[in-house]
């Protein structure tokens, strides 16, 4: 179902070809691209069937991934989705004729996938914008950061301990 919250939907409830439509998960999002006619074009994990592929939080964790053709309604299920062509801004769309024909040579075709480096998102920008473009990607390296940061503080917390115990020993 479209999403009716104003912040997360545009003014067209209606997707038109090259859309590119987030559709919330209970704990991701995942991207799609719309074809027309109630169809997209998305990336679902290679060992699942198509019905189960559709809101697996497995398919974060594939390292490969199968593209399908499927109805936007039935990929969505129960879970709220938007038109979100948020990069519109800084990258121009290829023509809406050249992002589908570039989307139909790839259904039923294995991609690579990776969460960081060329996920949903990703695939779904490409075909638009003619490059992949990913906020999770910049979330993920902050994220990275943070935890790279974290365990060398707790490493040379642990160091320190071990090293002032080592100078306290009585023999």
């Amino acid at each position: 179902m479209a999403s009716n919250d104003p912040e997360l939907s545009e003014p067209s409830a209606d997707p038109q070809p090259g859309d590119l439509i987030e559709i919330f998960r209970p704990a991701y999002q995942h991207w799609a691209l719309y074809l027309g006619d109630g169809y997209i074009i998305n990336l679902t994990p290679v060992d699942e069937s198509q019905a189960a592929a559709m809101s697996s939080v497995k398919s974060v964790f594939s390292r490969k991934a199968v593209v399908r053709m499927q109805l936007l309604k039935e990929v969505v299920g129960n879970d709220s989705y938007r038109i979100n062509n948020k990069y519109d801004d800084n990258h121009t769309p290829l023509p809406v004729r050249e992002i589908i024909q570039r989307a139909e040579v790839l259904i039923d075709q294995e991609v690579s996938y990776d969460l960081l480096g060329s996920n949903c998102e990703h695939f779904v920008t490409l075909l638009r914008y003619g490059e992949g473009v990913s906020e999770q990607l910049q979330a993920s390296r902050a994220m990275g950061a943070i935890s790279l940061v974290t365990a060398a503080a707790s490493a040379f917390s642990v160091l320190g301990l071990i090293n002032t115990r080592s100078r306290n020993r009585p023999f």
